[in-house]
């Protein structure tokens, strides 16, 4: 436990270690995951837990762990995993639990006593399991526990009255502030980004792209630009594997976060068959505590177009006719689509090329890159003709001129 240079993941589930957990834990600074599960540990876990400042998921399951559950956890921050289940943790659940809004909880089968929270992660029962604490008590109604004893009829028509009272109050005001905002026109199109994009994957730490990537291997890299780096990776959920290229934003450079904003603001409403696919966002930390984001797409396994028509400098591999034809043809019904399939949004790609078309296992095209793209909700005046018209076709025009 004192070596303090281990870091991202340390397994010692499933043995018979007996004994305390030494103190010397907090020095493992830069720890991401931590499991001491089903083993014969007992007595109080220590506090000095707190020095992990990079944990993000401990489980202790299985254990005999004593005391309450330790003040320590609660400056982890980037804690997302936290299993805690079949041991004697006692004493009231902390309060700062409820403050780790991305965390997934597990206190079953513990000896915990008395109200649980209402806030933060124990408003969401997918997230929590406290089944097997037989003296919990309150909570929100979906965990159907009893009420607390504390609070006799008389307190609860009292509550009911105080509540009730600014409850009816606050709604009328939500009532006419809703009027109110919904006679404006919103600025919702022109966020760059919202939580309900992110919320549709599966979340992925830096830790699970650091595995994934080989420790971002230059071994994996499939493609950089001024704005990002791509890398190929491997995503281990149980048995299967899921392969995927992970482009990782230089957040160093100015414009890169307007670059990501702008392909989340353009693909977070746009299916198509011929548009790449986001498979998952990353919004983390490094281990050394720097912000860190990625994107995650499908893996496309012929690589770009620009690979296909100038860099086989061997010949070893070459285009047909039918195969052009039908690039340019999935390339057309990307572009097609962009600006009038998306209802009455039009999305103009800005920086279509060979290089942003990337080919699958059966040579079908798929439009990618939309860090310079823009989202526009009304189509502008002599867009369909003219010199508009003309610019909206000059990237289209060009691949099919290199593809002839």
């Amino acid at each position: 436990m004192s070596i303090s240079s281990l870091s991202i993941y340390l397994d010692l589930s499933y043995n018979a270690l007996f004994g305390s957990v030494p103190s010397e834990v907090g020095l493992l600074r830069d720890l991401s995951d931590l499991d001491l599960s089903h083993n014969r540990l007992s007595g109080i876990f220590p506090n000095t837990i707190s020095g992990c400042i990079s944990l993000q998921r401990l489980h202790l399951d299985g254990n005999s762990f004593t005391g309450e559950i330790p003040q320590g956890l609660s400056v982890l921050r980037g804690l997302q995993d936290l299993d805690l289940s079949r041991n004697n943790f006692s004493g009231l659940i902390p309060s700062f639990l409820d403050e780790l809004h991305l965390l997934n909880l597990n206190l079953s089968f513990n000896r915990l006593q008395g109200p649980v929270p209402l806030d933060g992660v124990f408003r969401n029962t997918s997230a929590i399991s406290l089944q097997g604490n037989n003296e919990l008590c309150g909570g929100i109604l979906e965990l159907k526990l009893p009420y607390c004893p504390s609070i006799t009829k008389k307190k609860s028509s009292n509550i009911l009255l105080k509540v009730l009272i600014p409850a009816v109050v606050l709604f009328i005001a939500v009532l006419v502030l809703s009027f109110i905002l919904i006679q404006k026109k919103t600025k919702s199109r022109n966020n760059l980004y919202d939580s309900s994009f992110e919320s549709q994957f599966k979340k992925l730490s830096y830790a699970d792209l650091l595995k994934a990537t080989d420790g971002f291997s230059e071994a994996n890299v499939i493609g950089s630009g001024r704005f990002s780096t791509v890398y190929k990776g491997v995503l281990e959920d149980g048995p299967s594997e899921t392969v995927v290229a992970v482009k990782v934003l230089k957040l160093n450079i100015r414009g890169a976060q307007k670059s990501f904003l702008s392909e989340c603001n353009a693909l977070r409403g746009a299916r198509h068959r011929n548009l790449l696919k986001i498979l998952s966002i990353s919004l983390s930390i490094d281990f050394r505590g720097n912000d860190f984001t990625a994107l995650i797409y499908q893996f496309k396994a012929n690589g770009s177009l620009e690979n296909w028509l100038h860099l086989n400098e061997n010949m070893d591999r070459y285009l047909t006719l039918m195969q052009r034809l039908n690039i340019a043809i999935d390339v057309a019904c990307a572009v097609e689509y962009l600006h009038s399939g998306t209802g009455s949004d039009i999305i103009v790609h800005g920086d279509l090329k060979p290089s942003n078309i990337l080919l699958d296992d059966d040579m079908t095209a798929h439009v990618g890159d939309f860090g310079l793209a823009k989202v526009m909700s009304n189509i502008p005046s002599g867009f369909a003709a003219g010199e508009s018209s003309s610019i909206a076709v000059r990237g289209p025009l060009a691949i099919l001129h290199q593809l002839v």
